[in-house]
């Protein structure tokens, strides 16, 4: 784990480089509803294609995009892929009741925008998803972890669960996301960085 002056430093600098702050999530029971919940979650293969029933919310999207990839620009430099990025960022948050701004700060905390991070305790990619996730609930082919969309839908999936296992308490969910439920440092880095960089 990072010490608190360097989560500091790092909430301070916003989106400035330093290695991934992943815990180690623990494999706990599930009750078998939660697992083939998550099982068909992170199963279904919808590619992350917008529907809007409004104008406005149309509008929102489309003005949190084009903030997020100004605000992205030096972390993820390629102009597509960026905003792939954010495209499924949304797409999956939303479909997993979160706010995507959530999302981005909780990648800014665990991976550093970095596809391809491994955590000293052998989380995955962006979102820092534990290898055990893909035998308790996918085909077990941790590779699938370094595929934008399937580390997304993970780790959505996974914190929404942990939402509903902390009954909507975002700070423990966290907590509970990271492998340090009970410690102040991770959730005041992700909530911080939500904070900064909320539309």
């Amino acid at each position: 784990m990072l010490r608190f002056s360097l989560i500091a430093t790092f909430i301070l600098c916003g989106f400035c480089n330093i290695s991934a702050y992943a815990g180690n999530q623990k494999e706990e029971a599930l009750a078998d509803s939660v697992r083939v919940a998550l099982s068909y979650a992170v199963a279904d293969a919808s590619p992350p294609k917008p529907h809007f029933s409004d104008m406005n919310e149309r509008i929102k999207y489309l003005y949190w995009l084009g903030d997020m990839s100004e605000r992205l620009k030096k972390k993820i430099p390629d102009h597509q892929g960026r905003r792939e990025f954010l495209e499924t960022v949304w797409y999956e948050a939303r479909r997993a009741g979160l706010d995507p701004s959530l999302v981005i700060g909780l990648i800014q905390v665990e991976s550093a925008f970095r596809k391809y991070a491994i955590s000293s305790a052998g989380a995955h990619g962006y979102m820092q998803v534990m290898p055990f996730w893909t035998k308790v609930v996918g085909d077990s082919d941790r590779r699938k972890l370094f595929h934008m969309q399937t580390n997304l839908r993970y780790g959505c999936a996974i914190l929404r669960m942990y939402l509903q296992l902390e009954g909507g308490n975002l700070y423990m969910a966290l907590g509970r996301y990271n492998g340090s439920r009970g410690q102040s440092q991770y959730p005041n880095a992700v909530l911080a960085a939500w904070k900064a960089i909320r539309v």
